[in-house]
This record gives C-alpha cells, sequence and structure tokens, in this order.
C-alpha cells in the first residue's frame, strides 16, 4: 500500500486540511472516505484503512478542522475558525470527495464513513450530497432530546457572552462526558467508555491529540450539526435509494448503549430509505473501529460495502 499526506484548502479560506490517502497495490475497486470523531484525528484510522486497502478499497479522510495537523497550533485545537459552524466541516468533506474523484475518477464507487461527531458530519454530509455517494457508513453516532440540545446551546451562550467562544469549560465538558463511564467498572481512566482493549484507552489518553479540551465554539459546532439532523425535515432529504449502514456497540452511551442507534435507524427507515442495515456488537463501547472485535467490525464492514458495489469478496 501506498500512504500519501496531503494539504486541501479548507472552504474557510484558512485552514489547510490534513489529508491522508492510503491507496492499496491492487486496482482501485473502491474508495472510502472518513470522518473522524471529536478530539482525535484521521491517522488513528490507519489500521482499518490499511484492511480495506488489503482488500482493494482506497482509503482518504482529512483532521478536520480544530483537529490534529489541521489546527493551526495547540492553541486552535477544538476551535474551529468559521462563522459556519458544521456547514463547513461538512463542505469541507466535499471538497475532499471532489478532489478524490477527480483524482481516481468518478465511475469508481464511493463510500463515506462517519464516526461520532465525525458520523454527525457524515449525516449532515448525506442530506446535501447523498446523491454523490454509493453508500454511507455510520458508526458510534447517537443524538440528544431538543431540550437537551436548547439547555446547552442556551449554557453556551451565556458562557460566550462573558468568556468569548475560545474559552475552555470544564463544567461544559463534564456536562456533555461526565456519566459515560457510569456503567463501566473497574474505571482505569477518564476514557473507559471508548473501548475494551486497554491498550487503545491508554494510547488515547497519552495523546495530545486526543486530550484537549474544546472550546465554547467547539460546542457550538457539535450541537449546529445535532440540530440539523435531527430535524425531520433535514431526514427527508437523503435520497432514499441511498444504501446505509449503522454500526455501533451495544454499550456505547454515544448511542444510549444501542436505543439511540436503533431509534436513528427506525427514523430513517420510516422515511423511506429502502437499503439500510444495522450492526450492533455485544458488550461493544463507543470505539467499536478500535474494540476487541475489532477483525469482526471490519469484515462486516467490508462485506456490506463487497454486496453494494455488487461485487464478491472473491473478485477482491
Amino acid at each position: 500500500m501506498k500512504k500519501t499526506e496531503l494539504y486541501i484548502k479548507s472552504t474557510n479560506d484558512v485552514n489547510n486540511l490534513h489529508t491522508i490517502v492510503w491507496e492499496p497495490e491492487s486496482e482501485i475497486k473502491a474508495i472510502v472516505q472518513i470522518s473522524h470523531g471529536m478530539i482525535e484525528y484521521i491517522d488513528r484510522y490507519d489500521r482499518f484503512a490499511r484492511f480495506l486497502n488489503s482488500k482493494g478499497i482506497l482509503v482518504v479522510g482529512n483532521d478536520h478542522l480544530g483537529h490534529g495537523l489541521t489546527a493551526r497550533g495547540d492553541e486552535e485545537l477544538g476551535y474551529f475558525p468559521t462563522d459556519k459552524k458544521s456547514a463547513t466541516v461538512v463542505e469541507d468533506l466535499y471538497k475532499i470527495t471532489q478532489e478524490i474523484k477527480s483524482r481516481y475518477g468518478e465511475e469508481v464507487p464511493y463510500f463515506v464513513l462517519g464516526h461520532s461527531m465525525g458520523s454527525f458530519m457524515i449525516r449532515r454530509y448525506i442530506m446535501t450530497y447523498g446523491d454523490k455517494v454509493d453508500g454511507c457508513v455510520i458508526v458510534g453516532t447517537g443524538s440528544q432530546p431538543n431540550i437537551v440540545l436548547k439547555s446547552g446551546q442556551s449554557v453556551l451562550k451565556f458562557l460566550k457572552a462573558f468568556k468569548g467562544d475560545k474559552h475552555r469549560s470544564k463544567f461544559v465538558e463534564k456536562m456533555a462526558f461526565g456519566t459515560y463511564n457510569k456503567k463501566f467498572k473497574p474505571i482505569d481512566t477518564s476514557c473507559d467508555w471508548i473501548s475494551r482493549d486497554k491498550d487503545i484507552v491508554n494510547k488515547y489518553v497519552n495523546d495530545k491529540y486526543c486530550t484537549f479540551l474544546f472550546t465554547l465554539n467547539g460546542y457550538e459546532t457539535l450541537f449546529d450539526a445535532l440540530e440539523f439532523i435531527q430535524n425531520p425535515k433535514n431526514i427527508e432529504k437523503i435520497p432514499k435509494k441511498l444504501p446505509l449502514l449503522f454500526v455501533s456497540g451495544d454499550m456505547d452511551p454515544v448511542g444510549n448503549y444501542g436505543k439511540g442507534v436503533k431509534q436513528i435507524y427506525e427514523n430513517y427507515k420510516i422515511s423511506g430509505i429502502k437499503d439500510i442495515d444495522i450492526k450492533l456488537y455485544k458488550d461493544g463501547r463507543h470505539e467499536i473501529l478500535n474494540e476487541l472485535e475489532y477483525e469482526n467490525v471490519y469484515n462486516d464492514i467490508y462485506n456490506w460495502i463487497a454486496g453494494r458495489i455488487k461485487i464478491t469478496q472473491k473478485s477482491f
């Protein structure tokens, strides 16, 4: 495989999007574009990308604004330099789509995959650009009741008036993540909820690109994405023929331990989306791509993609 790093100008006209392309040695059978989660970065998907490469699938992904090497220094981690909030993140994702299609051809089957916050962005993406891709995998997703969203937005607005949008609040962090470890014992770190794989968790809590505090602006961007994707009118904008796969652990607090993911799946199904599947993994926590049973998850995602482009494993 060939791993290439490049920088593509963000649609905010300020940042350069740190982007990685994992290209298989064999003929490219499909492309998967990854949208990473909150407080992480695209190179954490290296193992998954190499697996897909072994199946003839090219993988691409960028560090979002406020993340990884797209951020212009540590002070910009957790801050999105844009007035358009989540819309800019989605436009950045589509800019990557256009760039990759121009390099490798419009005819290559193209899939998008989003994890956690990245799944919120991908859900917004397919509400605008769903007709530009051949399938979508939604990993570790969730939702919030509208009353919780409105309350959170009010808190952010109040704090921002006194502290400014670059303020980093321990209170807001606790409000967002404070209960996530509640169901897990024993607890070794504040992030045990992400995976049962202790090596993964230990690497995460010792990585400066995974341990910064989000700014008030960052939470505004997150809540803006949730508000948009939970609007029934926007759900109706997803193409009815677009294949969708939901993937999550049944012990993922972001997805309300499977219940929230099932509800989103049902809402999308009711909207008329025809080709829609869901996979919930027993005891799996938030980062299902980094769980103990990651090989099963990888294979399930690959088999779903292979089925959607009507080719068999053998032809790969």
